[in-house]
């Protein structure tokens, strides 16, 4: 029979419990991580002495076509009264809230984004500040601003000498 002699500054095995087995879900890690990030981002990204969350960016796409330019962003679930437009020389200006729907269940998951948002494009070009119109349909709101006649492309017919 041997007799096993320990040290007095090494732990003692016999005391250790076997750690139970957990079963490694790496989407639910990756899940965490994903909000963790994204209160992170908020938190630095938020402006100095404000209450709440920043302003966010809503998805957006510009054309220019011969007389104006159209915006269209996606706005899901925003009332128009929520919206505010608003030209100032040649930037444009879109803010508004998306409201939290009121819920009758537990909320699982939420990824959408709601709270006050702001977008901002200098438009490359003079503006016709009367002929601006804006349209909110199917969760996309679609802003049109006609050129000013000095900011449209003319074409110039070349003569024989």
């Amino acid at each position: 029979m041997a007799l096993a002699v320990q040290h007095k500054d090494s732990p003692r095995r016999s005391q250790q419990q076997p750690q139970a087995l957990r079963r490694w879900e790496p989407f639910s890690e990756l899940e965490q991580f994903n909000e963790q990030f994204e209160r992170l981002i908020d938190r630095v990204w938020s402006p100095a002495g404000a209450g709440g969350a920043p302003p966010w960016i809503p998805l957006a796409d510009i054309e220019e076509t011969d007389d104006a330019w159209i915006v269209d962003l996606e706005l899901p679930s925003v009332d128009r009264k929520d919206i505010d437009v608003e030209l100032r020389e040649n930037e444009l200006v879109i803010t508004g809230e998306v409201k939290e729907r009121e819920r009758k269940g537990v909320v699982r998951r939420r990824t959408r984004r709601t709270g006050e948002f702001e977008y901002r494009v200098t438009l490359p070009g003079q503006a016709d500040e009367e002929n601006i119109e804006a349209n909110l349909h199917d969760g996309v709101l679609t802003v049109r601003v006609a050129k000013s006649d000095r900011a449209r492309a003319r074409r110039i017919e070349v003569k024989a000498a």
